[in-house]
């Protein structure tokens, strides 16, 4: 009985509430970054927000600090789930390899009678906004990858309008949650920036007091100091990937693109214009999922390949084949202890006659007119080898040889479905 969807998911991803998040692989990294928003945040209420409540007076303006910073926090959080908690836009594998793209490989009639193998064309060419634009073929999810489509190797998932993949939020980032990123990256910007205002407002304000000097003060309060360094270094790399990413959207590039086409100078067919491309980003509304992760999973037969089923009228019953060979076997040793026997014969009556001619019987000769031709020999170029099989007592030896081949062929009929093929 098959399962659940996201129960047999091929991929690479972690599902949490019974199918309804899904998060990468490496979701761990997670926590990094809550703990890496959090912990400063807390640290700045408890020791500046607490020393500027009452700095403002008029209308108790100092709790708006306090209350924006919880709210700012929040905020920050609920985007960051919304970029790793949802599909970011993962193509659905097939079950079978598209069958109209299949053609097979030439092969040389060389009498091997080899199998042409099925192959897909690696590109393949379609038609985007009115130019052409390649595509190429997924050997993982069996599919041809829409344009822009990518497959990530850790998620293992094709993920369309692949941009990334962001360790620091545990997924993809892609065509449904490109938007959440950005946006949670900027206001992570802006929170660096307000936590670090803040706490040089602070700053000033214990210098105002008695007329302090500035080491004074950053002694008096060493948490302002510790903050508005870490929220100088974090500003750098947030910040950096907000203009970075302003950039992107400008030009309607993804990350993969602009690393991997930048040297090669290639036209983008996806840039309609400043305006359009801020558009598409943040005034369009989400695509939905193409994956149903807690619908019931769709049994994957697979086909046999033409080959096999073409051949499958031709085999022998298994039964039939393993009694044929045990018997085969058999008759060789027989045949071997046979010759065995009648060499040594040979030698002792070459020995007694002293040098009188031996009779031109051949043991090939005598094999096939004992047997009936059911054991073919070669007679190597049609030299027969002399021996003395032709004398008393050799045929008692032959006619259990063929007693044998009889009770072979008996037990190979009654072991196969029927009646036993003819040998080929």
């Amino acid at each position: 009985m098959a399962g659940l969807v996201y129960q047999s998911w091929k991929g690479n991803n972690i599902f949490v509430l019974g199918g309804r998040l899904i998060f990468g692989p490496d979701v761990r990294s997670l926590f990094i970054t809550i703990s890496l928003i959090i912990v400063p945040v807390v640290f700045f209420c408890a020791f500046v927000v607490r020393n500027l409540l009452h700095k403002f007076p008029a209308y108790n303006a100092g709790y708006a600090i306090l209350v924006v910073t919880i709210v700012f926090t929040i905020y920050v959080l609920v985007l960051l789930l919304l970029t790793s908690a949802q599909d970011p836009g993962i193509v659905p594998r097939a079950l079978h390899p598209p069958e109209e793209e299949i053609y097979e490989s030439a092969v040389t009639n060389d009498g091997s009678g080899q199998t042409p193998r099925l192959r897909f064309p690696r590109i393949k060419e379609v038609s985007y906004n009115g130019m052409t634009v390649k595509v190429k073929y997924c050997d993982t999810c069996m599919l041809y990858r829409p344009p822009r489509c990518s497959h990530c190797s850790i998620c293992n998932n094709c993920v369309e309008r692949f941009d990334h993949h962001c360790p620091w939020v545990g997924q993809c980032i892609g065509k449904r949650n490109y938007r959440y990123f950005f946006m949670f990256v900027s206001s992570t910007t802006m929170l660096c920036i307000y936590v670090f205002t803040m706490s040089a407002l602070n700053i000033k304000f214990l210098m105002d007091e008695d007329h302090r000097t500035v080491w004074w003060a950053l002694r008096h309060s060493p948490a302002s100091l510790i903050l508005m360094i870490y929220c100088f270094i974090s500003v750098w790399f947030v910040g950096g990937l907000t203009v970075f990413h302003l950039y992107l959207i400008s030009t309607n590039q993804t990350t993969y693109e602009n690393f991997r086409y930048r040297a090669e100078s290639r036209l983008n067919v996806f840039d309609q214009g400043c305006v359009s491309n801020f558009s598409e980003i943040f005034c369009t509304s989400v695509p939905p999922s193409k994956n149903r992760f807690r619908a019931k999973a769709q049994q994957d037969v697979q086909k046999p390949p033409p080959s096999a089923m073409e051949n499958k009228d031709n085999e022998e019953p298994v039964e039939y084949i393993r009694t044929k060979v045990e018997d085969d076997l058999e008759i060789g040793g027989a045949l071997s202890k046979v010759s065995e026997r009648s060499f040594e014969e040979s030698d002792i009556r070459d020995r007694n006659s002293a040098g009188r001619d031996v009779g031109p019987d051949t043991y090939t000769s005598t094999l096939e007119q004992g047997i009936g031709g059911q054991l073919p020999l070669d007679t190597h170029g049609g030299t027969h080898r002399h021996s003395s099989w032709g004398r008393s007592g050799n045929w008692e030896i032959i006619q259990e040889v063929l007693g044998m081949n009889s009770a072979a062929t008996e037990s190979g009929r009654f072991a196969g479905e029927g009646p036993a093929p003819e040998s080929r």
